[in-house]
């Protein structure tokens, strides 16, 4: 049985360079009410510029993952392990400072609500000027002329003007172009995005697909892209994880799971996604939606986590947690499959 995607032969990112191995990761937040298990065990590899995906509801750990990774939660309350290494390096193992080395420098994040990620008080300019001295020791100059450089690389008009306002004079788009510039302006080997386009209307976020799938190529990045939109993974991602109660319940190549989602998530997830004029042979097509509701993390269900929503559960997924199987180069948690 393999146990990563290098022992996989029918995938053609086996034979890719990893970038990113994620193992066994568990972030856990001690609350009042007892220790939530936020992201619980999960293992994953990002190869040389693939763009991974990784969808799932509202509050099943997505934004958890991204955050652990940089090690981007205060703690306590947070308690973090695994191993993440970049590369050769865990990054969990690293002090501060080294792990400051990397954060906005090899590896950058975009963050879900620019609004509240950008600094209120600088101008867009001297935040991402002030990113660029850090890491590529240039002077107050050169830097200021970098960030302007990369304003206008991400489309931003005026990008002179612009680097000279403040968060709050730009547009939402805009902000989220200035995000996007601040990332990738010390040219970052992998890029986390946190939920990109959330909030901007559909010709907005087109572009700023455009722009990501863009700079992808120009900086020959690798990006995580997170996301509950679907359309977006179709269009940008390479290999999908499908996270539900911060676990992967599914993992493998978007075409392949769009074609034959494999997990009764997945396939409640893709049922859920309007087609418009979309005909069946019963007739035109119904919305779906998956019954019940994400369990509370404080009061984990026995056994599979999704057996209560599941519409093909057996006596054995109340009693007992399935296994990671691996069905035609796909990983699958469910015992519908083994």
């Amino acid at each position: 049985m393999p146990q990563s995607w290098n022992d996989v032969e029918v995938s053609e990112v086996a034979e890719q360079e990893k970038l990113l191995t994620v193992s066994n990761l568990r972030t856990r937040f001690r609350i009042y009410e007892g220790i939530v298990t936020a992201v619980d065990g999960i293992d994953f590899e990002v190869y040389r510029g693939e763009t991974l995906g990784v969808v799932g509801e509202s509050g099943c750990g997505k934004s958890v993952t991204a955050l652990s990774i940089l090690r981007l939660l205060a703690s306590p309350p947070a308690e973090i392990e695994g191993a993440v290494l970049f590369k050769d390096t865990d990054l969990l193992r690293l002090s501060l400072d080294e792990l400051r080395e990397i954060r906005g420098n090899a590896i950058s994040m975009i963050f879900q609500e620019p609004m509240t990620s950008l600094n209120p008080v600088l101008t867009i300019g001297e935040q991402i000027s002030e990113a660029i001295r850090l890491h590529q020791g240039l002077g107050r100059q050169e830097a200021w002329d970098k960030a302007v450089e990369m304003l206008k690389l991400v489309q931003i008009p005026s990008p002179d003007m612009r680097a000279h306002e403040y968060p709050h004079q730009l547009s939402g788009g805009m902000r989220q172009r200035a995000m996007i510039a601040m990332a990738l302006a010390c040219h970052p080997q992998l890029l986390l995005a946190d939920e990109p386009t959330t909030a901007l209307d559909v010709t907005i976020q087109a572009q700023i697909v455009d722009l990501m799938e863009h700079l992808k190529e120009e900086f020959e990045a690798s990006i995580v892209l997170i996301t509950h939109n679907l359309g977006l993974i179709a269009e940008m991602a390479e290999r999908v994880l499908v996270m539900y109660t911060g676990k992967v319940v599914e993992e493998g190549r978007v075409e392949d799971l769009f074609e034959e989602p494999l997990h009764p998530y997945t396939r409640g997830l893709l049922e859920s996604i309007p087609w418009i004029g979309k005909k069946v042979k019963t007739g035109r097509r119904q919305l779906q939606e998956i019954p019940g509701i994400v369990p509370s993390l404080l009061e984990m269900p026995e056994g599979c986590r999704f057996h209560p929503r599941c519409t093909q559960a057996r006596d054995i997924c109340s009693k007992e947690e399935p296994p990671l199987v691996w069905k035609n180069g796909r990983r699958v948690l469910c015992w519908l499959w083994k």
